[in-house]
Parts: C-alpha cells; structure tokens; sequence
C-alpha cells in the first residue's frame, strides 16, 4: 500500500471532498449584538439556530478565525452518536438517575440531528446504522461485555452483543471475537453537515463574520483585531482551539487525533468485508481506533498519532506527521487485510477539547453573561446538538422569557472542572500516559487473559478518564 501520492493536510479530505466554502466578511469594526457566539463549528452553528428558531428578532453575530468548520467540526470522523464524556463522573456526582437522564437526552439527540438535517434540506451522507464496536483480544472483550452491560444499566436497553460469528456476519473483521451494537449512532460527512449548517443559520438572519480570529473575551466584550462585539450574551463555543484565547491556555487540552482515507473500493473488496449496515465502527483498545464507510465506499479510519503538541499548540491546516500516517495504514490492513495495496488518498489530523476530568460541559454564568460549551473528547458530533440546544434554554431562563426546563436540570450543567497543570508537566504527563496506553494494548494482544492490564488501568486513574 502506497502514500506517495497521499494528501496531507488541506484541513481535510472531507473538504477535499466538498470544497470549501466561499469566505464571509470579516468584521468591518466595533459593533453591538444581544448574543454574540465565538467558534464558528457545530457548537455554535447549533446555538445560533436553536436560538434563532426560537427567538426570530434576537442579533445574534458568530466569530469565527478561520472559516465555519474549520477546526474539528470539519475534521472528525463522522461520527453522530450517543456517547458522552464524562457520564459515569456524574453518575458519581449526582446520582445514577441524573446520569440516565443524560444518557436518553443523547439518544435523543442523534434523532435530533438527523431530523433537522431532514427538515433543513441539509444533505450531509447520514446513514443511520448506529455503531459497532468490536473486540479482537481477551481483555477487550471483557472490557466490551462489560461496557455493555453498564449501558444497559444506563437506559440503553436496545444494544445487542454479538460473538465471533454474529459479528463476521455484520462485518469481516479480522481477529474480532466479538462486538456491542447501539442504534443510537449515523455516518454523515462533517463537511456538508456544518457547511449546511452555517448556510442555513445566515438564511434566519444571523450574522457570520469568518476571517476573525477572537484574540479575547471578558463580560459583555469579544476582542478582535478588527474590533469589539459588545453583546449581553458572549458564548464560548471554541472546544480544542479555546487555548488560544487569552487566559484559557490550560482550561482545555487540545489532543489530536488523526485520519486517513482510502480511495474507493471495489465491488470484490466489499465482498470480502461485508459492512453493508454501513455502521459506525471501532474497537476497544486503550488507544482507540474509529472509522466508517464513506457514501462513496471508501473507508475513512482514524486514531491518536501524537497525542498532544507542547505548550497546548495545535497543527496547521491538518497535516500529520508521516509515522501517523503509517500507523493508521497498517492498523487498517491489520482490521481489513484485502485492502493492501489501496491508495490512501487523504491523510490529515486535528484537536478535540480535554477537560482535566474528562468531562464535558455547558455553562453560563448568570453574574457575567458568559457561557460555554465543550470538552467532548471526541464525542462532539452529537453532544454540540444538545449543548446548543441547552445553551438556549439557560439564556431564555436567564432573560426571563421562560423557566427551567429538562436540559437546564441535567448534570453537566455548570460543572466546574479544575485546570490542567502547566508546562512541561501537562506534556511530559500526555505522552507518558500514551505510551502506557500503547504498551498495554501491545500486552494485551500477546496474553490470553482477559483482565485490564495493570498500567492501562492506572494510566485511566491518573488521567482522570475513569
């Protein structure tokens, strides 16, 4: 399998793919809003249109350095589904029952986009086949049967657990000894749902400016070069970029994760996979990998290269690095053994938003007019939908115009999560636990037992991820 002729970087093979958007205006100079949105990806696309929808006359400008989507809204796996980080710390928190209730309002949440995508005339590749994850090792396929079991414990009664031979029937996967399927998840393409979006928000009236890079936001103020948005709303919606604003370099790690795609398929390679649900897939190693197959049957997989760049620095424009890109070709030989010889055809690699605890959260304070959302690890796609969704309802409950409602009650809101620790300790700490989780899974494919290997389990406990 060759990568001479592989892209690398160009934000990403999804833009690539669907080229990338005419630029909007910059701001042209001070100005005034009542609600001013920064981060131009799923996040807070979503918050301006649920706002917009419910509150038509609202001023409400977006900010957005580079161009809607250009950071992990545009770069993801598509991955829409139900996953969120941090629920069984609030479970901790707050209560199982608090925590199941966070879990339905995911689920609920990828019907939530793949309606409104509907309604909205946004074609974005959604196939809703949910997600199978599979397990190739002892250990892993104890992890899965136990995953599986505290997600019914969880609400999520209409999973399915499937051995060896129920699994090769779904999909050919070598080595894979068993797997969990949800129906809470879809493929889509990242691209053509956030440039959908963004379309579709600048038709109801809201204003984007792109080209605009927010250099700080403090009550009622979002500083730009070009200029200042006064707004009594400021909302944060700027997840693995947010260290880039002043005062926020250890608020949220921004970790990499990277991909590769292969050029389409044939017919007599899909025969040998099967993969005719077309669900989301991935696996339970320490080091995850994630991937999907892509409406013009390609396989679009991808997985941690370098985890994190010091001093919270994040790529330019997509590139990765060579190894990674290595890595990632082997691990899909390794799953999908016909497919040597296929030309990668696109490689890039972009951050997600890291909590110190892991956990994802929405916030506004009611004393200043701030408000975020973010720290999905990953799992975005989905959680920005009810973030933004909940973002709007905490800002009509604080504008008085209704009271609280279902998602200003669920656990994450308002969760305050302690920073990360300075440099070089926050790098010397991610690549050191990185490595542990690599190591693992390296023993764990040579052992015949199932349990957790020791290291990953105190890497989870040191990282805060469990």
């Amino acid at each position: 399998m060759s990568t001479v002729s592989t892209v690398n970087g160009g934000i990403s093979f999804w833009y690539a793919h669907e080229g990338t958007p005419a630029p909007r205006e910059p701001l042209p100079g001070d100005t005034t809003a009542d609600i001013c949105i920064v981060g131009g990806g799923y996040t807070g696309l979503w918050t301006a249109y649920y706002l917009k929808k419910a509150v038509p006359f609202l001023n409400i400008t977006v900010l957005e350095a580079k161009f809607c989507g250009y950071g992990a809204s545009g770069r993801n796996g598509g991955w829409l589904y139900n996953g969120i980080a941090g629920r069984d710390r609030y479970a901790r928190l707050h209560g199982h029952d608090a925590a199941v209730r966070l879990q339905k309002a995911m689920n609920e949440t990828v019907d939530e986009v793949i309606r409104t995508a509907a309604d909205e005339n946004i074609d974005a590749d959604i196939h809703h086949g949910g997600v199978l994850e599979i397990a190739h090792t002892p250990a892993q396929l104890a992890r899965l049967k136990d995953s599986h079991s505290v997600e019914i414990a969880f609400g999520e009664t209409d999973r399915v657990l499937r051995g060896a031979r129920e699994t090769a029937e779904r999909i050919r996967v070598t080595g894979a000894v068993g797997s969990s399927w949800t129906p809470h998840g879809a493929r889509l393409h990242p691209a053509k749902l956030v440039k959908g979006l963004a379309d579709t928000v600048e038709a109801l009236g809201v204003t984007i400016h792109e080209s605009t890079p927010v250099t700080e936001i403090k009550p009622k103020h979002a500083v730009t070069p070009y200029g200042t948005v006064r707004a009594p709303y400021i909302l944060r919606c700027t997840e693995g970029f947010t260290s880039a604003l002043k005062g926020q370099k250890r608020t949220w790690l921004p970790m990499n994760s990277s991909m590769i795609v292969t050029e389409p398929l044939p017919k007599s390679v899909w025969d040998t996979i099967g993969w005719e649900g077309r669900e989301n897939l991935g696996d339970t190693a320490h080091a995850y990998m994630y991937a999907q197959r892509t409406a013009d049957d390609r396989i679009a997989l991808g997985g941690r290269g370098v985890p994190y760049r010091y001093g919270s620095a994040t790529d330019n424009d997509g590139r990765t690095q060579p190894a990674t890109i290595e890595a990632l070709r082997d691990l899909l030989v390794r799953f999908f053994p016909t497919t040597a010889g296929t030309r990668i055809d696109h490689a890039w690699s972009g951050v997600l938003g890291v909590p110190r605890d892991w956990c994802a959260t929405v916030t506004l304070d009611r004393s200043t007019g701030l408000g975020w959302a973010g720290g999905y690890v990953g799992s975005g796609v989905a959680t920005a939908n009810l973030a933004a969704r909940t973002l709007r309802d905490l800002i009509q409950q604080d504008s008085g115009q209704a009271g609280p409602t279902d998602l200003t009650t669920l656990p994450w809101v308002n969760h305050k999560v302690r920073r990360w620790e300075p440099e070089p300790f926050r790098w010397l700490g991610v690549h050191t636990l990185y490595a542990a989780y690599r190591s693992a899974d390296r023993r764990e494919t040579r052992s015949p037992q199932p349990g957790t290997d020791r290291i990953a389990k105190l890497a989870d406990r040191i990282s805060g991820r469990h």
